[in-house]
């Protein structure tokens, strides 16, 4: 007997479950669908709460689950240490990475002194980027499956042109923890053409700029658009420029003007007190041309700000005039004909100061340019529509809802793979995610499943013991973490790597996979150009049946896999940080007193304990703790050898 399935929320007869498209954005997030009647992209309000998802978490100090989205902000301004928020900019990075941006956040993001990835830390509990963005997915789906009264398992979702490799695997082991299979990830300067309906009709041949202002993030990228195929012919931007920016300079401005109490700069409720304002502004001023209101200080004495549009718009002209710097670079990185990279005198200089100096008109013809389409919530900004047309030319596109644009697009790129767009040109793809073993035995993913193919994708490796002079290179192919419950397609040895310290060796590992599913990997040492490379057929031996039950498992068993590849991190982690005291001491004893060395050899022994136990946070806890206490220590010693050095002595 034939099953068929109704759709409460629309009345329709639903053939497949719903795929929905899904915008992970730094400061808000939207999750989209294709309604089955009109056939448009819809972002889902659900509830009345609006369609926008602040992607903020706050943890509870009861310990109980955290609380996500609207709810959630409100705890930026009454428990700012436990409200995480923009973890979009910290996905895929190291401490080292984040430099003094790390310092500026209102939350404890644990400084390793490495290059693994960063961890924040709530009470004694630690989240990493990919936990928390989790924790934003998984209301988006709560919240999709409430509307749409029918379960939602697989979604598109979308990430900046720029997220290298690792940013793009977190944002799918995000997915993933969420309980989504993530059947694509999306760049979202295509996500943005695709909701304006660039790109549909196999037929056009179009060139468009996507400029990209968001809370967190800068991006423009130039798009060649032919026969279904969405090309990326340039990208430039800031990871680190966004709407967060503007309020910050307002701050500033606010904080010199109306002398506002250092407190407002080091307490971190006065803090987002006077960041939200300085977002109120922002907003209103897009609308009106004076702002104006109060802040109450920790002695509950008010004081009145003020703002107008015309010194908003001086604040943040610096600002503006560097993505339109990024602009002029991605169309010359294009090589568009008619682009004479033409500015005005002293406009070189201008961009470098941030001078106030509006920026020039571009020399671009229209015709070389088919559409210049905004995208995020800054460009609702009149200085920036105003910059952004100016440069190009010609007035910016700005007709869809520049917060729902990216979800929208990434909806329908979640229809063309339900099969419900035959026009669309869709590349074949790799089924199943392809990479190496690496220490602990996880397996680090080089090629994602569903990546268009043909495809090449590669990452940098090095030793982890001084001296080794081989390194082997183990395949495998599967969706779980640990690569014992993967399928090993093959292995090889590079030799002759030269004996260097460990961490000192640069090895290239580059995945090649052609359109007949033949993945070539090749390994090469930098240093010495030693190279090594093995063919290998991926998917020999593997029945459709055995792929779907790969799938299955690592969704049914992606929260036991997603904690088990964070314990091994964490003790790897540890194990390299107790390698690196132990040499420390041994080398600076002279320098260190009798009870500094007993207070460091007591967290050793610490650290020691927490890995003998099974859980991550206590081994994380005892790190962070080392840490703290020995970095005075590193910090002596680096200002004795400084003068040492200045005095003409030798250093070790």
């Amino acid at each position: 007997m034939a099953t068929v399935a109704i759709n409460l929320a629309t009345g329709t007869f639903q053939q497949e479950e719903i795929i929905v498209g899904i915008d992970l954005g730094t400061t808000n997030s939207l999750v989209a669908y294709v309604h089955p009647d009109s056939r448009q992209p819809v972002a889902i309000n659900d509830q009345g709460r609006g369609s926008i998802v602040p992607s903020v978490v706050h943890f509870p100090a009861d310990g109980i689950d955290p609380v996500v989205g609207n709810e959630a902000r409100e705890f930026l301004l009454t428990d700012p240490q436990r409200t995480i928020y923009s973890m979009k900019r910290l996905l895929g990075k190291s401490y080292r990475d984040l430099g003094l941006h790390a310092t500026q956040l209102g939350y404890k993001v644990i400084d390793d002194n490495s290059e693994g990835l960063v961890k924040i830390r709530v009470d004694d509990r630690f989240f990493s980027p990919i936990e928390l963005s989790a924790d934003i997915l998984k209301e988006l789906r709560a919240r999709a499956e409430h509307a749409l009264k029918t379960p939602v398992n697989r979604a598109v979702i979308t990430v900046p042109a720029y997220f290298n490799d690792s940013q793009r695997q977190a944002t799918r082991d995000a997915g993933r923890l969420a309980g989504l299979e993530v059947l694509r990830i999306v760049n979202e300067p295509t996500a943005a053409a695709l909701a304006y309906g660039i790109g549909l009709d196999p037929s056009e041949e179009k060139t468009v700029a996507v400029y990209d202002l968001g809370g967190g993030t800068f991006d423009i990228s130039i798009l060649r658009i032919q026969q279904g195929i969405f090309e990326v012919l340039s990208t430039n931007g800031d990871t680190y420029l966004g709407g967060d920016d503007f309020d910050r300079v307002v701050t500033e401005h606010w904080s010199t003007i109306f002398q506002l109490p250092a407190s407002f700069q080091t307490n971190p409720h006065l803090q987002q007190q006077l960041r939200l304002a300085a977002e109120m502004a922002k907003k209103y001023l897009s609308q009106h041309d004076d702002f104006t209101t109060q802040l109450t200080d920790e002695a509950g004495q008010n004081t009145t700000v003020t703002l107008t549009r015309a010194q908003f718009n001086d604040l943040i002209r610096p600002l503006v005039d560097r993505t339109i710097a990024a602009c002029r670079q991605a169309v010359q990185d294009a090589k568009l004909e008619g682009f004479e990279g033409k500015r005005r005198q002293g406009q070189e200089d201008n961009e470098k100061v941030g001078s106030h100096t509006p920026s020039p008109p571009s020399l671009l013809p229209s015709s070389r340019l088919d559409a210049v389409l905004l995208v995020g919530g800054s460009t609702r900004v009149p200085l920036v529509y105003d910059a952004v047309s100016e440069f190009f030319g010609q007035p910016a596109n700005n007709s869809l809802n520049p917060d729902e644009v990216v979800a929208l697009g990434a909806a329908i790129q979640a229809d063309i793979l339900a099969g419900n767009r035959r026009d669309v040109l869709l590349l074949d793809v790799t089924p199943l995610t392809l990479g190496i073993e690496t220490l602990g035995g996880l397996l680090d993913p080089i090629i994602p499943r569903n990546s268009k193919i043909p495809t090449k994708a590669g990452r940098q490796y090095t030793t982890s013991v001084d001296g080794q002079v081989n390194l082997k290179i183990a395949v495998y192919q599967g969706e779980r973490d640990l690569v014992s419950q993967n399928r090993k397609l093959g292995e090889f040895v590079l030799t002759g790597i030269p004996a260097m310290p460990a961490g000192l060796p640069k090895v290239d590992v580059n995945f090649l996979l052609n359109a007949d599913g033949i993945l070539q990997v090749e390994a090469i040492e930098l240093r010495s150009n030693t190279r090594q490379q093995v063919e290998i057929k991926p998917q020999y031996g593997l029945t459709d049946e055995q792929v779907e039950q790969m799938l299955m498992d690592s969704l049914m068993n992606a929260k036991e896999d997603v904690a088990a590849r964070l314990l091994i991190e964490a003790r790897t982690a540890a194990e390299q940080l107790l390698y690196q005291v132990s040499n420390f001491t041994r080398k600076n004893r002279e320098h260190l007193t009798e009870n500094e060395l007993t207070a460091t050899e007591a967290q050793v022994e610490a650290l020691r304990t927490a890995l003998t136990g099974t859980e991550r946070d206590p081994i994380l806890k005892a790190m962070d703790e080392l840490e703290e206490l020995t970095r005075p220590y590193a910090e002596r010693v680096m200002n004795i050898s400084i003068q040492q050095a200045m005095a003409g002595k030798k250093i070790e």
